[in-house]
Parts: C-alpha cells; structure tokens; sequence
C-alpha cells in the first residue's frame, strides 16, 4: 500500500482538525485564566498578612514548647540529682540549653523580620 492512499489523508486531516482545536482551546483558556489572575499585587499581599499573622501564632508556640521541654528537663535532671548520678551538670546545661535556644529563636525570628507587636 502506497503511503498516498485516501484513507492515510483522512488520518492526516484529522489529526491536524485535532490539533487546531486542541490549540484554539489552550488559547482561549489561558486567556479567561489570564483575565482573572490580574497582576498578582493582591495575591501577594493576602499571603504576606496571611504569613504575618501565622508567624505570631508560631513564636508564641515555640515559647509554649520551651516551657514543656523546660519542665521536662527539670524531672529528668532532678531524677539524675537523686540517683547520685556525676553527669547531672552537663544534663541541665544540656536542657537549659535547649530552653534557652527556643526562646532565642522565636525573639530573633520576631526582631529579624520585624514582625509581631
């Protein structure tokens, strides 16, 4: 069979109709998203106030965190002062150390970025 034939046309034909609409589709739909989506100022400032107001909520958990892991530390090297075990400075240290960096990190975070009040 010759490559020519009427039938081979007919896919050839159909296949670009098929393109051709798929094409004009693409085009008008972009173009109704492109219309609604506008320049992009109001999506980026709802998303800065958006994060602006997350952010608190997230320092003020960290502090909450620090004071859980503050008491956690404290039983665990109170436990460790009445077993008579040696190492009980360097596990307070070690506890208080992460209290301490907590709290640093959410204050630093706050002044850093100069959000929250």
């Amino acid at each position: 069979m010759s490559p020519r034939t009427p039938h081979n046309k007919r896919k050839v034909s159909l296949s670009h109709s098929r393109i051709l609409t798929l094409v004009t589709f693409l085009f008008l739909t972009g173009r109704s998203y492109g219309q609604l989506a506008g320049n992009g100022n109001s999506g980026i400032t709802t998303a800065a106030n958006t994060v602006n107001g997350y952010f608190n909520i997230a320092c003020t958990l960290l502090y909450a965190i620090g004071g859980i892991v503050g008491l956690i530390g404290a039983v665990k090297v109170f436990n460790a002062w009445n077993s008579g075990d040696p190492n009980t400075n360097k596990l307070a240290a070690a506890w208080f150390g992460s209290c301490v960096f907590l709290v640093v990190v959410a204050t630093v975070l706050k002044s850093f970025f100069g959000v929250g009040a």
